[in-house]
């Protein structure tokens, strides 16, 4: 427990460049709280004291912005940096030395039973507003970048972008690029849409018009609109 203790110290201390002494860790990091009151939690959770165990987790989330479910098992040295809006399933996995930043998600997509939740392997790094979500494998050392939306397995020393995400990058050689210039603009294209009925409208209308005019001449008909002199 001491050597766990230890070991989550040094990973803040280690890979946040903000944090300046120990103290600073025991403190004023709210990530590294919410690991230590998880472990707690963990602990009632395993000997089935569920009641207790979801009450720590729920004091976890109010003092520190992160959720984790009590039966989520994460490994040593892992890093919750910032952590606000952070949440954690039941089934997660989370091996060592793992960095997640704040409003990252592990979640499931409701369609699992069992396993619903992603397990992340030793060293990947989970950027600020991902969502990992699925009973699937993030690989060692793999990176997942900010806002990506994760569906699928991740393979290891690969990083992941996007919406869904895709494999731009794996064992330090790109393998894809994304053309964010090149995304269809979902407004621009209805609007276009838009704009094409009413050219198509304001066509037939000019063509009733013009249909309607001559034979209105030929049976001598005026237009009833016109003001008489």
């Amino acid at each position: 427990m001491w050597k766990q203790l230890r070991r989550d110290m040094q990973a803040v201390m280690e890979r946040d460049p903000s944090v300046r002494s120990v103290w600073e860790v025991i403190l004023a990091c709210p990530g590294f709280h919410a690991l230590q009151l998880h472990r707690v939690s963990h602990f009632l959770y395993r000997r089935s004291q569920f009641a207790a165990a979801r009450f720590v987790s729920h004091l976890a989330r109010f003092f520190t912005g992160v959720e984790i479910h009590p039966g989520a098992r994460i490994g040593s040295g892992v890093l919750i940096d910032h952590g606000m809006g952070t949440v954690i399933g039941e089934t997660a996995v989370i091996e060592d030395n793992v960095t997640l930043y704040q409003g990252v998600t592990l979640g499931g997509t409701g369609k699992e039973k069992g396993q619903r939740h992603p397990r992340v392997k030793e060293g990947a790094v989970v950027a600020c507003g991902a969502k990992v979500l699925g009973s699937f494998t993030v690989g060692r050392n793999a990176r997942i970048g900010a806002g990506a939306v994760v569906l699928r397995s991740v393979p290891e020393n690969s990083t992941v972008v996007g919406v869904p995400g895709r494999v731009v990058v794996q064992n330090g050689q790109r393998v894809s690029d994304l053309n964010h210039h090149q995304a269809p603009d979902p407004v621009a294209r209805q609007l276009e849409c838009l704009q094409a009925q009413v050219s198509s409208l304001q066509r037939q209308i000019e063509a009733l018009e013009a249909d309607k005019e001559p034979h209105g001449r030929q049976y001598g008909e005026s237009n009833p609109w016109q003001l008489s002199s």
